[in-house]
């Protein structure tokens, strides 16, 4: 089994995460946060990950510093379960739809991060949660996964269901892009290893 386990306490955090890329969907998930706790629900199901989740952070202040530490953990927990990333897909991409929202999604976990995250009006709140920290998240998890993750919103109008067509498609891209292909001898670069330009 593919899993890595982070557990990060800081003065505004205390998160236990646990990650199985080889998993089912199952999915524990308590960050205080009813509405992120939903996303990420959507993301091990519909990647088929099993994630546990056990977030405590300073929620009077605002949601911010669990949003972020969550996506920092999560990040780092993928880089723990991908070793020496031997035999992985490298790149997924996805156009996924929600009702009237269609989301297009793509990575590459070759080891620099980057994030590109354009959703025009993407503002105000779902389910009292703050969508201004959706790329937040996503920064978070691409700076420690190592990750370039674009995304964009082709179409959609309902708040909830952009949001859900961002966390479903990155599920689907990262499935994609950590499965394992017995065609792969080593990591998928011409120079055998990634992290580089050009690599």
């Amino acid at each position: 089994m593919r899993t890595g386990e982070i557990v990060r306490n800081t003065r505004e955090t205390k998160i236990a995460l646990k990650l199985n890329l080889d998993g089912s969907g199952v999915s524990e998930i308590s960050t205080g946060i009813g509405f992120f706790d939903h996303m990420l629900e959507l993301f091990a199901r519909h990647g088929l990950f099993d994630l546990s989740v056990e977030a405590r952070g300073d929620l009077e202040v605002d949601a911010h510093h669990t949003v972020e530490d969550v996506g920092i953990c999560l990040g780092q927990a993928l880089e723990k379960a991908l070793g020496n990333a031997e035999g992985i897909r490298r790149y997924g991409w996805v156009l996924l739809p929600m009702d009237e929202a269609l989301a297009a999604v793509a990575i590459d976990l070759g080891g620099r991060p980057y994030l590109s995250f354009s959703i025009p009006g993407l503002e105000g709140q779902a389910g009292g949660f703050p969508l201004e920290l959706v790329p937040e998240f996503f920064q978070a998890f691409c700076n420690n996964a190592g990750a370039n993750l674009h995304i964009r919103m082709e179409a959609g109008r309902n708040r909830h269901h952009i949001a859900e067509a961002v966390f479903k498609g990155f599920a689907k891209v990262l499935d994609q892009a950590v499965a394992l292909d017995p065609r792969i001898k080593g990591v998928l670069s011409t120079k055998g290893r990634l992290g580089e330009s050009g690599s």
